[in-house]
């Protein structure tokens, strides 16, 4: 079965790759209403259609059709007019860049196309754009995201793709006991709890040595941040920056460069 679809994936072609750009903006608006609803403790799956974040009216179907309806609506509610947030067609549109991505960078550099391996990137992105911008958002990593996140992860990497399972528990005891010391010797001030559970999330994902490479390239990604916005004067000193920001797109780094960087530095060391 896994075998066909391959086939079928690779015999389309460009195709294919309108095809999940579609499938990537309907997966984005899924997740802007997941993280909504997800935020104003409402039901995701049994609550009613999807509506307007700030009158709560529910939407017509042409409303909810991906980036178009924002720009048809310029923007705004069709009833109370308030301003819909920028932040969703940019999810959409995000999500399905990233996906068409992954999608030429499996065809493109990997010696053979694996669904399983595709499959498991769709999911390591779907859920690092969630802890992107919700804890942007809101300053919170959600353990309901995290921990399936750890198990899925350890399962498709163990048994589909033969990832060591003593690589991905050590990642997990480095990184998350990386994040823990830091949380317990600032008592929380300079690392939150979820960063914590985030780092034993990555550690699964990437194994090792690539977790290195991940938290290298995160800390860098957010000291340029974090200088900017000082010198730009958007945050002060003392200003709280939401790390589970930067620790998912160090993730991201490492999900395609990470072994490619590792093996750079260590071949330097010799």
């Amino acid at each position: 079965m896994i075998e066909a679809l391959t086939q079928v994936y690779v015999a389309f072609g460009q195709f294919s790759y309108l095809v999940i750009f579609v499938l990537g903006l309907i997966l984005g608006s899924f997740l802007n209403s997941w993280m909504w609803r997800t935020r104003e403790n409402f039901k995701i799956f049994v609550s009613s259609r999807s509506m307007c974040v700030h009158c709560h009216r529910q939407l017509f179907w042409w409303e909810n059709v991906p980036v178009l309806s924002y720009i048809y609506l310029r923007g705004k509610c069709l009833k109370c007019k308030r301003p819909i947030p920028t932040r969703y067609p940019l999810v959409e549109l995000c999500t399905a860049v990233l996906l068409v991505f992954i999608a030429w960078y499996h065809v493109r550099f990997l010696p053979q196309f694996e669904l399983w391996r595709w499959l498991r990137d769709v999911f390591y992105i779907t859920f690092l754009i969630v802890i992107f911008v919700y804890d942007a958002l809101y300053q919170e990593i959600l353990s309901r995201i995290v921990w399936p996140g750890v198990i899925i992860g350890f399962c498709i990497n163990y048994f589909a793709l033969g990832y060591s399972a003593g690589g991905m528990l050590l990642a997990a005891a480095v990184a998350g006991g990386f994040f823990l010391l830091q949380y317990i010797f600032s008592h929380g001030t300079w690392i939150g709890g979820g960063d914590v559970r985030l780092g034993v999330m990555m550690g699964v994902w990437l194994g090792w040595p690539a977790i290195l490479w991940a938290l290298f390239a995160a800390y860098i990604i957010g000291a340029i941040v974090s200088v900017f916005l000082l010198i730009t004067k958007k945050a002060g000193p003392n200003t709280a920056v939401p790390f589970g920001t930067f620790l998912a797109i160090g993730t991201l780094c490492a999900i395609y460069q990470g072994q490619a960087v590792v093996g750079w530095y260590l071949g330097l060391l010799k």
